[in-house]
Parts: structure tokens; C-alpha cells; sequence
């Protein structure tokens, strides 16, 4: 892979989207091209973080299991993401798993390269601090919608953050099951199934095999930002 390729996979919210093409080769030049299959973990809870991971393609499932056993999945990461740089820089062992959605590939960076990496090319650093800010807030707005929002607008926010966030928000929307969905938002699967199929009713999504696909955004927005 050259500097030019990856740079056509990396999306501006990617931290490596502030990086010329001479620090991509460097990047390249320490780092390992791996493929992933689909279901295939990638990074574990609990595991050493001794290395991080870039997604080049394909899309990578992050989930934690709470101390009740239950599964919480945190995020969808798509090609430019970097994953597993909290255990990396704490030395602690990884808060998440990453488990690949569809095969793909990935880039890992050693924790010895990536500080010699970041060593070299400080800006990275101050990408990294600048992603990790913008995940604590998508933390804190997960807390404000369970705390404050019915189950109603909290599940729309969900749906338009998967949306309106992501580079193919629309078909990975639509490629999560019901099942999955209530693990990302934190409600029960009766409660996800009832209010997707009043929402069905009501014309504003379309259910097919388990799948979701939201033909009104403007009305799904609105209820988002409901109260009620």
C-alpha cells in the first residue's frame, strides 16, 4: 500500500487526515497490513494493548460486556478510524473489543512504532487528544438522551447519528438488525420492536427481514430532538 492510497481511505475525521504524505510512508514503512473476516476479533476487552489499529476497509464493531453480562456496543468504526489507543497510551488493558462487521483490512501499529511515531509527528498527538474530546462528548450526549430523552427520541437520536455521522451511515443503518440496535442504544428488544414498527406505520421507516431503512430523516430529526 502507498501513501496515496491510504490517504484516498481516510476520511477528514480521521486523525491521520493531518498527515502529509511523508508521514503516511513512515506510517506505512512500521506498520502491518492485515486482512479481517466478518465476526473476526480484532481487538479484545481485557487484553494487553499492545498495539493499535487503523481500519482501511470494512467496518468494525465496538462493544464492551458490562459487569451484569450485558453486551454495550459503543461505536461503528469505518476505514480512517483508529482503534485501541486508550490501552496503548494508559497501559491498562483495552476497555472494548472490536469485532469485524464485513471482511476488510486494517493497519497495526506496534505501541513500541506508534510512540516513535507520534515522537516524530507531534500534530498526530494533538489529532488524537482532539478525537478522544469528541468521543467523551458523544459519551456525554449518550448520557443526556438516557437521562433526559423517552425511549422514542432517544432511539431516533441513535438512528441519525448512524445516519448523519458516518461516511455509509445510510447502509450500515440499514444493515443492523433490531437485536443490534438495542444494544447500541440501550433499550429492550420489545421496546425497539414496538416503537420501529409504530414508526413503520407511520411511513417514516421501512422494515424488510429485520432490516431498517428510514424513508422520512426530516421527521425521524424532528422526533429526535422531542422531549416528549
Amino acid at each position: 500500500m502507498t501513501a496515496e492510497e491510504l490517504a484516498a481511505l481516510l476520511t477528514p475525521k480521521s486523525i491521520l487526515s493531518v498527515c502529509t504524505p511523508e508521514e503516511l510512508t513512515d506510517l506505512l514503512s512500521i506498520a502491518s497490513v492485515c486482512k479481517m473476516k466478518s465476526g473476526e476479533e480484532v481487538l479484545a476487552q481485557g487484553e494487553e494493548g499492545n498495539a493499535l489499529v487503523v481500519v482501511l476497509q470494512g467496518v468494525m464493531r465496538v462493544s464492551m460486556i458490562a459487569p451484569n453480562g450485558h453486551e454495550i456496543v459503543l461505536d461503528y468504526a469505518e476505514p480512517g478510524a483508529v482503534l485501541g489507543e486508550i490501552a496503548m497510551l494508559d497501559g491498562r488493558p483495552r476497555t472494548a473489543s472490536a469485532t469485524a462487521m464485513y471482511a476488510g483490512r486494517y493497519l497495526k501499529v506496534s505501541r513500541t512504532a506508534t510512540e516513535g511515531f507520534i515522537e516524530r509527528h507531534p500534530k498526530v498527538a494533538l489529532a488524537m487528544m482532539r478525537d478522544l474530546a469528541r468521543r467523551l462528548r458523544e459519551t456525554d450526549t449518550t448520557i443526556e438522551s438516557d437521562r433526559a430523552f423517552a425511549a422514542g427520541p432517544r432511539l431516533a437520536r441513535f438512528l441519525k447519528r448512524l445516519t448523519e455521522q458516518k461516511t455509509a451511515g445510510h447502509k450500515l443503518a440499514g444493515d443492523l438488525s433490531q437485536g443490534e440496535l438495542g444494544n447500541f442504544v440501550g433499550m429492550s428488544r420489545e421496546n425497539i420492536n414496538r416503537q420501529l414498527a409504530s414508526w413503520s406505520e407511520q411511513g417514516v421507516i421501512e422494515l424488510a427481514h429485520g432490516k431498517i431503512r428510514i424513508i422520512d430523516s426530516q421527521y425521524l430529526a424532528s422526533i429526535a430532538e422531542s422531549a416528549d
